[in-house]
Parts: C-alpha cells; sequence; structure tokens
C-alpha cells in the first residue's frame, strides 16, 4: 500500500520564464487567427533568445494575419509581459516569421467531408485530473505555486513593486498527513530584480506573497524558506536562457500529482486534442468530483487521427468513488460528445481566449464570461448525480 504521510513538491514559472514567454506568443497568434475566423487551423512554435523571437508552423485561415501581424503580435506579447531589457526588449528584438500554410494530407485526414464527421487532428492520449485538496478541486502544491507567482506579477504590474524583473520560478513541497496536506516543508521562489537589490531584499519582498497565499499555519520554517538561492538573478528571461513553447506541460496541468499525456497545449487551435480534450478530460473530472461521485478522479481518453470518436475512455479513482468506475466512464459519454467536434461546441473553444492560459496553468481558474476557462464548470455535475 501507499504511504500516507509523505512530501509532494510541485513548481510555477512565471509569465517572463523564457519558455512561458514563448506559450504566451504562440496562443496570442492562435487568438489572432480565431478572431479572424473561427475555423482557423493554427499550430505555431516560437523559440526565444538573446533580444530575438523565431516563429515557425503550420496554418490554414485568413491571409489577414501575415507574417507582419504576426511580428506585431510578438511584440506586443513581450511589452505586456514587461521586457524592456537591453538583452531582450519588446521594440528592438529581432522577429523571424517562418509560418506556413497546413499539410494538405493533413487537412484531408480531418476535415469533415461528406458522411465522414471531422476527426481528431492527431494521435495521442490526454488526462483530466480533479481532487479534493483545494476549493478549485485542484492538487494543492501546485496551485500554491502558481498563486504565490501570480501574487508577485500583480504586485510589479501594478508598480508596487518595481524592483522585481519579469522571470520567477517557484517551487512549493506539501507535508501530506493521511493523504491530506496539512502545511509546507519547504518554499523556493527564484525572482529576477534590479541590480541595486540583495538577496535578503528580494526575500522580504517575497515574503508576504507566500504567507498571504499559504492557509494560516502553514507556513515552513525559516531554514526552509529559499529566496534565490543563487544569490544574484538579475539577468534572467530569454536574455538568460532560451525559451520554446511547450517545454512547460507539467507546470500547465497538475504539477505532477496527475498523468499527462505528453502533448503540448499553447500555439495549438481547439481542433487538436492535445488542447481541447484535455481540457475535457480536465472538465469532466472536476464534475465527477464535483458531484460527490468520488474524491479523487483521473480520466484517459485516446485518439488516432482522422477519426472522430475516442478510442477509449477510462475513469480511475484510487478507491474513492462511490459508484462503478465503468459506470463512470459510460455515464460521462452520454453527458459530452468526445468528438473533437463535439468538445469544441459543448466548451466553446472555437474562440479567442488562448493568450490568457499560456501562464499561471491552464486549470484551476475561474470561468469566464466570455468563454474563458469554461472547461473550469461544474454545471455537469448534477446531470452526473442524477445518472446514479
Amino acid at each position: 500500500m501507499p504511504s500516507s504521510n509523505y512530501l509532494f513538491t510541485s513548481e510555477s514559472v512565471s509569465e517572463g520564464h523564457p519558455d512561458k514567454v514563448c506559450d504566451r506568443i504562440s496562443d496570442a497568434v492562435v487568438d489572432a487567427f480565431l478572431t479572424a475566423d473561427p475555423h482557423s487551423r493554427v499550430a505555431v512554435e516560437t523559440l526565444t533568445t538573446t533580444n530575438r523571437v523565431v516563429m515557425a508552423g503550420e496554418v490554414r485561415g485568413p491571409q489577414s494575419v501575415d507574417a507582419a501581424q504576426m511580428e506585431s503580435i510578438a511584440r506586443a506579447a513581450v511589452r505586456d509581459i514587461g521586457y524592456e531589457q537591453d538583452g531582450f526588449h519588446w521594440e528592438r528584438m529581432d522577429v523571424n516569421c517562418y509560418v506556413h500554410s497546413q499539410s494538405a494530407d493533413i487537412a484531408m485526414g480531418v476535415d469533415a467531408a461528406g458522411n465522414k464527421d471531422e476527426g481528431a487532428g492527431d494521435q495521442g492520449l490526454m488526462f483530466g485530473y480533479a481532487c479534493r485538496e483545494t476549493e478549485v478541486l485542484m492538487p494543492a502544491p501546485i496551485y500554491y505555486a502558481h498563486e504565490i507567482l501570480k501574487s508577485l506579477a500583480d504586485a510589479r504590474h501594478s508598480g508596487s513593486e518595481p524592483g522585481l524583473g519579469p522571470d520567477s520560478k517557484s517551487q512549493v513541497t506539501l507535508r501530506y498527513e493521511n493523504g491530506v496536506p496539512v502545511g509546507a516543508a519547504s518554499v523556493v521562489v527564484s525572482h529576477q530584480h534590479a541590480e541595486e537589490l540583495s538577496q535578503d531584499d528580494v526575500r522580504e519582498i517575497v515574503r508576504p506573497h507566500v504567507t498571504n497565499v499559504l492557509p494560516d499555519g502553514w507556513m515552513c520554517d525559516e531554514d526552509e524558506f529559499y529566496v534565490n538561492p543563487t544569490g544574484r538573478f538579475v539577468v534572467g528571461g530569454p536574455d538568460g536562457d532560451a525559451g520554446l513553447t511547450g517545454r512547460k506541460i507539467i507546470v500547465d496541468t497538475y504539477g505532477g500529482a496527475a498523468p499527462h499525456g505528453g502533448g503540448a497545449f499553447s500555439g495549438k487551435d481547439p481542433t487538436k486534442v492535445d488542447r481541447s480534450a484535455a481540457y475535457a478530460t480536465r472538465y469532466l473530472a472536476k464534475n465527477v468530483v464535483a458531484a460527490g461521485l468520488a474524491d479523487r478522479c483521473t480520466i484517459q481518453v485516446a485518439y488516432a487521427i482522422g477519426v472522430s470518436h475516442p478510442l477509449s475512455v477510462y475513469v480511475e479513482t484510487y478507491g474513492t468513488g462511490k459508484v462503478d468506475e465503468e459506470k463512470i466512464a459510460d455515464a460521462l459519454r452520454d453527458v459530452m460528445d468526445l468528438s473533437p467536434r463535439g468538445i469544441r461546441e459543448h466548451l466553446g473553444l472555437n474562440r479567442p481566449i488562448y493568450a490568457r492560459t499560456a501562464a499561471y496553468g491552464h486549470f484551476g481558474r475561474e470561468p469566464e464570461a466570455d468563454g474563458g476557462f469554461s472547461w473550469e464548470k461544474t454545471d455537469l455535475a448534477d446531470a452526473l448525480r442524477k445518472a446514479f
């Protein structure tokens, strides 16, 4: 039997982390195409390094979103994040765009035609997860790691902490007793800062953002609170380390507390099941837990390129289920059409709602009035309860 007393760690990275800069640019391009045509097909990757951004990928959509507009999108994203440094500046950086038309072979296999429904944009398996560790039904370590960095980013953007730079990382280790998180064993925050700030200065800037986010009494011992443990973090962002789209998939999902299918989300339109089916499985897992059918739930689906229906639907409740897992799987197929088209229509995914997902996690966020984070709703809970 697995131990019920243990330590578990998750990390987060800020919007200014090199990889997250790339995710933001790629998702902003997706939003631009979906704004111009909700049925656009987009798969765009971004690379960043010292004063350089490179975009590459395949698209099918209106020609109004051309290389010049994509360059403007990249500069606007970097400016919004806050990069105006010698080694990475939104206005002075070089931007290269190598985005071209989607393969006709892929389009033929994926598009709806005649009696053939739209197929999955690729093969793959996707996982969704939910648990009762937090009010938003997310694992506690990744939730608090995100919240610490969001709090610091808000302070930086508001101007109340002008000495902070855009690049930062957090890592939260929680202590579990009888399978329930009860406190922080250690907290690590590395935050880019102005030249004139010392390590102790940054530590005291960061401290209230940690203590305010963690529940009362959860703060770790002082000797387990690490801020900029290397001592200095002035050079950061793409000037300090190259970035790529899709390199932070565990940060994007459940912090390692649940499986990940391997496919990244950012830069992909919602016909790509790497993205849309991962959202759908989170939505279903969250509704299973919200309905009281289980305290923990993992859902896996699998697809084949060009095939409209999932090849499998698997449910695991880790011994916390109140009903049979196979019956839950059957009920999920009844309450939601898990074809690529069905997922997009049910969750309203053909909208420009993706740039906001690029940092601080795709899950555990509040549903928004314009359809953003629609997969965080629990509107299926009543139907699932009635099914049993």
